[in-house]
């Protein structure tokens, strides 16, 4: 019998792993944006030297891994295992940074949702007793984003109001098996909801009912009311499916609203013309390890649910007529263990 399973889908986790170190780099927009003060470096140039766009994208996750690892004043050596995606086919950017950081690697794919899934499993690796210390990283790009998924940039495609922003950065997460917090408690992990969206420019409806159906699975399954959180933040719903998410959980008896925030709303001002918001595997990502670990540790917030947010769309997919599924896993973020 699983022993720290709780209900359908939630984990609980019996040493849970300490969050001892976060590293971020992001793009010139975003560090434009309210949240540049958390931000470990901002680039001037989002080529970040290279030839490609890629390349960059990949030499941002490395160097968030490397980052987190000198905060943490550890060597890459001293790394049991790095869980990593990214947006791109075959996980290039992830891939390629592992080649270089010479750790052992578990590729992962989750589109938006790679922050909270590499997490999770990594809380479950500390707490079986495979791992001392487990790096969670991801990254995105805008261009390298646009040109897989959307149009190239050279047809200037006017995008619709719907549309949300690819954070062009990167950002890793250390965990470790002694620490003092804040710790990783409980995780939810998501299902594959789909309810039949097809818009491509519009990934924050696609996602919504999966963050709604793992929002509410988390509260069945812990027995957690909304008042035992102190904020509750998604990764990219945008203003578009902030709104389909809000009212989706409030009709079936969740308000959360007072407690609620996003982190593709929150990473860019109205101002900077990303319509919806931003998105992207580096949305939650840099917003956790910038900002969010700032206020846990500041006391602000005691306890948080963070749950990263995906749409599992491909260009296959899409040529073919397919919907987008959506996935949300969640996380417990909290200062004490109890």
């Amino acid at each position: 019998m699983a022993e720290k399973k709780l209900g359908a889908q939630t984990v609980k986790f019996k040493n849970p792993p300490s969050i001892i170190a976060g590293g971020t780099i992001v793009g010139p927009k975003e560090g434009e944006g309210p949240l540049r003060d958390y931000f470990d470096m901002i680039l001037i140039d989002d080529t970040y030297g290279e030839k490609s766009w890629e390349k960059a994208e990949s030499k941002m996750f490395q160097d968030a891994v490397n980052l987190a690892l000198k905060k943490a004043n550890l060597k890459i050596s001293d790394i049991d295992y790095l869980l990593g995606g990214d947006l791109l086919n075959q996980i290039i950017s992830a891939n390629f940074a592992a080649r270089q950081l010479n750790v052992p690697h578990f590729g992962l794919y989750g589109a938006c949702s790679t922050m909270t899934e590499g997490l999770t499993l990594g809380a479950m690796l500390i707490d079986g007793g495979y791992a001392d210390y487990v790096i969670a990283a991801t990254s995105s790009h805008f261009s390298t984003a646009e040109r897989q998924f959307r149009y190239p940039l050279e047809q200037g495609i006017q995008r619709p109001f719907s549309s949300q922003w690819t954070v062009t950065g990167a950002g890793a997460t250390i965990l470790a098996s002694i620490g003092e917090g804040p710790y990783i408690t409980h995780a939810t992990t998501g299902k594959v909801v789909d309810l039949g969206m097809k818009d491509a420019n519009n990934m924050g409806a696609a996602m919504a009912p999966a963050a709604a159906d793992t929002i509410i699975t988390h509260f069945k399954d812990t027995g957690f009311a909304i008042e035992d959180y102190d904020l509750i933040m998604t990764g990219d719903m945008g203003r578009v499916g902030r709104d389909i998410l809000l009212e989706l959980l409030y009709k079936e008896g969740f308000d959360i609203a007072d407690k609620y925030k996003d982190c593709g709303i929150e990473i860019f001002y109205e101002s900077q013309d990303v319509h919806s918001g931003g998105s992207g595997a580096a949305c939650s990502a840099v917003v956790l390890n910038g900002w969010l670990l700032s206020q846990i540790r500041n006391e602000v917030y005691k306890k948080v649910l963070f749950m990263a947010t995906g749409a599992l769309l491909s260009p296959t997919s899409t040529y073919q007529g397919e919907s987008i599924p959506g996935i949300a896993h969640a996380i417990t973020i909290s200062t004490i263990l109890s």
